[in-house]
């Protein structure tokens, strides 16, 4: 099934190339001439502009109401001491949600191919802006684009690619990747994202065995450093990345001012057919030395390295 979809999206991917002028039929409001990255690097993934539908204003649920199973994972994220969590049977098929949490506008992402799930503030430059999906990737990664400018942005950074605001970058905000479960028993007052009112097979997993491919999709760049494999996930916190291999003898690692902490356990979501059945990784929480949690990323180690190619591998403890 995974080389079946992987086919078709790659024959219809390079069936559209690197072409602006190409692009302005369906982006006329983009401006082209402003850009940072060669256009070469960025790809149709398959669906057009919109063709996965971006969220805007879920609605929501009790964590008691809802029906989903334990360990499948979710995307939490608590602002002014309000937590909301979105799952990624739902995120799997939308990839960005635009939501706003007490008074801050906030856009919830998930990238499937580098497994980058990303919670951005949608305020810049005294405007609030919001995001759907272009159809393109970069490296692998999704390229968004925000309503008000027809800008692109690459998701795993954050930052604008093409288009009139070139070079501006998002604030990443605190999130956490884990199981239902794991949010459950420890706030139990969260609220839960209901599910769409798009007709999707929800729970299904379409990336079947992805992340256990040796290469991942559209990406031409070289495998990581260290003998680490492309799909491996890592924890990463700005320019750095802790493979989860390092978690395995120890499920706290005190290194470069942090605190890292695995716990439970949650399902990929790219990995069986159900996400519910799926093999089982760890969660991980970032703080400070203070004890206020961090903004990080549990990617794939490809994408790291495509993002941040001078970044430091934390590979061995000092």
């Amino acid at each position: 099934m995974r080389y079946v979809i992987h086919i078709f999206l790659f024959i219809c991917a390079t069936s559209v190339g690197a072409d602006p002028n190409f692009w302005r039929h369906e982006w006329p409001d983009t401006d082209f001439s402003k850009f940072s990255v060669p256009f070469s690097e960025i790809f149709s993934g398959g669906p057009g502009k919109d063709g996965i539908p971006a969220l805007t204003n879920p609605k929501f649920t009790s964590l008691a109401a809802s029906e989903i199973p334990e360990q499948e994972p979710v995307i939490s994220v608590t602002v002014g001491g309000e937590t909301r969590a979105y799952p990624l049977r739902y995120l799997t098929w939308h990839e960005i949600v635009n939501d706003q949490i007490g008074t801050l506008p906030i856009a919830v992402t998930f990238c499937p191919l580098c497994n980058s799930a990303l919670v951005f503030d949608r305020r810049l430059q005294n405007q609030v802006l919001s995001f759907g999906v272009t159809g393109k990737l970069r490296k692998s990664d999704m390229v968004m684009y925000d309503h008000q400018t027809q800008s692109w942005w690459q998701q795993a950074t954050a930052t604008a690619i093409v288009g009139a605001l070139t070079g501006e970058s998002l604030t990443q905000i605190p999130s956490r990747m884990e199981s239902f479960a794991d949010l459950k028993q420890r706030n139990p007052d969260a609220i839960l994202m209901a599910q769409p009112d798009f007709g999707r097979n929800y729970g299904r997993n379409p990336y079947v065995g992805y992340d256990s491919s040796s290469r991942p999709f559209l990406y031409s760049g070289d495998p990581p450093p260290h003998n680490i494999p492309s799909l491996a996930r890592i924890v990463r916190v700005g320019n750095r990345a802790w493979p989860m291999t390092r978690f395995q003898d120890t499920p706290v690692i005190d290194e470069a001012g942090y605190t890292l902490t695995a716990y439970g356990n949650q399902t990929s979501a790219l990995d069986a057919a159900i996400i519910s059945t799926s093999r089982t990784v760890s969660s991980i929480r970032v703080q400070d030395a203070q004890g206020k949690d961090i903004a990080h990323d549990i990617m794939f180690a490809f994408a790291f390295d495509a993002f941040w190619p001078d970044g430091i591998w934390m590979i061995t403890a000092p």
